[in-house]
């Protein structure tokens, strides 16, 4: 059997998902079929029992597809920076950091001191910001630098770790 790396694993689950959409759209028409009354029912090149044992062995894959990488993911590490994270630990602090990254920069984007409009001609009213702004729109470059630097490492390890899948009836 050949083996499938984690990258394209990846991508074989997105055409197994999408298999599966198909055979329950294919399901559906051949599940009914308009005739007139009386008449015989027509030849079906693929009957409804056909596809749904199709669909069953293409959810099992997915299911032993989706149990292998997330073995793969626990099992296996990165190193980023004076740390040792599971690729599933990875993943979740690159979404972390990118999220950080994007409030960072929306503060990096603020005025430190802006008029705000009142109700009172009496009253002037100023929201100050509490921070530098240039501060965090630096911290925000860095923190996404960050980020693209763990999903490169993300990536790089998915291309070397192997699951035992045979993928030769999908791609």
């Amino acid at each position: 059997m050949r083996k499938l790396t984690l990258a394209d694993a990846v991508k074989l689950k997105s055409v197994l998902s999408k298999r599966i959409q198909e055979l329950e759209v294919e399901m559906d028409l051949t599940a009914f079929v308009e005739i007139e009354k009386g008449t015989a029912m027509p030849y079906q090149v693929r009957t409804l029992d056909v596809v749904e044992k199709e669909l069953e062995e293409v959810r099992g894959d997915f299911r032993l597809l989706d149990k292998l990488m997330y073995k793969a993911n626990y099992k296996n590490e990165i190193s980023f920076g004076e740390q040792s994270l599971t690729i599933v630990e990875a993943i979740e602090l690159a979404t972390q950091l990118r999220a950080q990254a994007r409030k960072y920069k929306q503060y990096g984007t603020s005025s430190k001191e802006e008029l705000i409009h009142s109700y009172s001609d009496t009253i002037t009213l100023v929201k100050v910001a509490t921070f530098d702004p240039e501060h965090y729109r630096v911290k925000g470059i860095e923190t996404e630098r960050q980020a693209n630097r763990l999903s490169n490492a993300i990536n790089a390890k998915n291309y070397q770790v192997e699951l035992d899948f045979d993928s030769d009836k999908y791609f």
